[in-house]
């Protein structure tokens, strides 16, 4: 059955990945502090760095609040 609206792809994955990882150097935050912040496993968030993984809605919300961002403004284009 056809989905109404694609997967993201790759490219777009990247490129969030890229945003988050930013953001978290900007927030002066090494990879396990932002862990533990989150309550993310540290490979899943490495994961989401470089774009390898869609992260569910509940991670999306605990990422933004642990760099203090809304929602909206983490994963803007």
């Amino acid at each position: 059955m056809p989905r109404d609206e694609p997967d993201l792809n790759s490219e777009q994955l990247r490129r969030f990945g890229d945003r988050v990882r930013d953001l978290r150097i900007q927030a002066n935050l090494t990879q396990e502090a932002f862990a533990e912040m989150t309550n993310i496993n540290r490979r899943t968030l490495q994961r989401i760095e470089r774009g390898t993984s869609d992260p569910s809605y509940s991670a999306l919300v605990r990422i933004a609040a642990a760099l203090h961002i809304p929602l909206a403004d983490l994963v803007r284009e």
